[in-house]
């Protein structure tokens, strides 16, 4: 890969990895660092990477420094913060998007990612299965769990309108 290749992947796909990240971890700050992070890892294996299997590179590795945030994060937070998230959200008007994203966030990070890439990105199971390194079966698990999980929290949606 040259540099001509280099800066056409960064044009390409900076928004869309931007927004796998944030999607996942919810903080700008920390998900513009990890796309500077992913693009200076693939700068410095461009030599070894074709422009082709620029972008499964760049959401593999984005994808790895995510669950390893994820995880370390977890390590820090403590107990009364992690019983907090798990109260269910309860207003006389609740925005559906909120409670959603709110359901999301309670999924596993395997879960969330590979339901992330699926329905907000729109990788296909074989893309999901190259970027996460999980196999086909296992992302179609995940999604489908993530899903029943998400339908059963939110519930009715006609209970919602």
């Amino acid at each position: 890969m040259n540099i001509e290749e280099f800066n056409k992947t960064v044009d390409l796909f900076a928004d869309a990895l931007y927004r796998f990240i944030l999607k996942n971890i919810k903080n700008k700050e920390k998900a513009e660092d990890i796309v500077q992070d992913s693009f200076e890892q693939l700068w410095k294996n461009a030599h070894k990477i074709e422009l082709s299997k620029a972008k499964s590179y760049l959401f593999t590795t984005a994808y790895h420094k995510t669950i390893d945030l994820i995880r370390k994060e977890k390590r820090e937070i403590k107990m009364d913060e992690e019983h907090e998230k798990k109260h269910i959200f309860t207003t006389n008007n609740p925005d559906i998007q909120e409670i959603l994203n709110k359901a999301i966030d309670l999924l596993p990070s395997v879960q969330k990612a590979v339901l992330l890439l699926r329905d907000y990105e729109g990788y296909s199971y074989k893309e999901i299965e190259e970027i996460t390194g999980l196999s086909e079966s296992q992302v179609k698990v995940y999604i489908y769990r993530a899903r029943s999980f998400l339908k059963e929290y939110i519930g009715n949606i006609s209970v919602l309108i």
